[in-house]
């Protein structure tokens, strides 16, 4: 016949372990009197071993019923319990119920787990994009500063040029800082959102007026659909000028020559869906989860060649993030992309 487990209630066993805690410590002050370490005294040796003793015991006892005893309880009582049809069925639901929380438990461990590996291959690709994409522009400026220094300042046909290039490069390095600081802000909350009403589509022509230069030179066309209607918007308008602005350049980067950039703007009741297509070069469907990454490149040189950070869409996503909004992409390879994003009515 099983012992019954009131036998083995969280008080005994803590009175067991205070007591066995007790004695060791008195043994062990013995020990030290016989060393010559410690002076014997019976008083001193009595407190000492009743203050192990309660702390101890108070110690093994809130360990014990809270993380031990209301585990082990319900399963020791299916065992030692007589079995009758009604405490089978109570007994089968507490195994049950065992089984699905360990069950969820080990899922959950394995979902930290994958995040945290995923988070650690995310900042080792992260520090070495960081690293590269600095060291291109710093050892370019240092090939011709040397070239300079050697010679080339007395000459007229390449110094100019090679300060010109420097000076290119080095404006590339600080564009890379400054949008590294300004996710860092964005993510941190650091920078205050100046919330105000305002006109989206004559918002969205200046944008058109700061870049018609740049999509000029590759032919490219930007279309703005019915843009006499005006759409009123609550949100941070330098915010959403950088998010347009990133999107309108990122189109013409990754566009194609004699091609098209078309805004799109939606009523969707209390929101607005504003909509940046092109008939680009288009995105694989394996890399629209990673487009939003900071330094994700899918063509490397050529987003380098326009002067581009590979940031601008990460920081289109946190300032749209930070306003409560949402931002999708659709894209078909050979064809065009689409990224649309939300804001709220005014």
């Amino acid at each position: 016949m099983l012992m019954k487990i009131e036998i083995f209630t969280p008080n005994r066993i803590s009175i067991i372990i205070g007591t066995f805690a007790a004695l060791l410590l008195v043994l062990l002050e013995v020990f030290l009197a016989w060393l010559g370490l410690y002076k014997w005294s019976y008083s001193i040796v009595f407190v000492s071993a009743s203050v192990g003793f309660i702390f101890v015991y108070i110690i093994s006892y809130l360990l014990l019923n809270k993380l031990l005893i209301n585990k082990i309880f319900p399963l020791y009582k299916i065992i030692s319990e007589p079995k009758n049809e009604q405490s089978f069925k109570k007994s089968l639901n507490i195994l049950k119920k065992a089984n699905v929380d360990v069950a969820n438990w080990v899922v959950q461990k394995n979902q930290e787990i994958d995040r945290l590996k995923k988070n650690e291959k995310f900042r080792r690709e992260f520090l070495s994009n960081v690293s590269h994409e600095l060291k291109t522009p710093l050892f370019s400026i240092q090939g011709y500063i040397t070239t300079l220094l050697e010679g080339g300042l007395e000459d007229e046909s390449i110094n100019r040029k090679f300060l010109e290039k420097a000076d290119k490069n080095i404006n590339r390095m600080i564009s890379i800082i400054q949008d590294l600081e300004t996710i860092s802000k964005i993510e941190n909350n650091e920078i205050e959102l100046h919330y105000e009403n305002f006109e989206i589509t004559s918002l969205i022509k200046e944008i058109f007026e700061m870049l018609e230069t740049k999509a000029a030179k590759r032919g490219i066309k930007l279309f703005l659909i019915n843009p006499s209607k005006p759409y009123f918007v609550h949100a941070d308008r330098q915010r959403i000028a950088d998010v347009l602005y990133n999107l309108v350049l990122n189109s013409i980067n990754y566009g194609k020559d004699n091609g098209h950039t078309t805004i799109y703007i939606h009523d969707l009741n209390e929101k607005i869906l504003v909509e940046v297509s092109d008939n680009g070069i288009g995105i694989e469907e394996k890399y629209l989860e990673r487009i939003f990454e900071r330094f994700f490149r899918i063509d490397k040189s050529r987003s380098r060649d326009s002067g581009g950070t590979g940031l601008g869409l990460s920081i289109v996503k946190h300032i749209l993030e930070s306003h409560q909004q949402n931002i999708y992409v659709k894209s078909t390879y050979g064809v065009g992309s689409s990224f649309s994003f939300t804001l709220n009515k005014a």
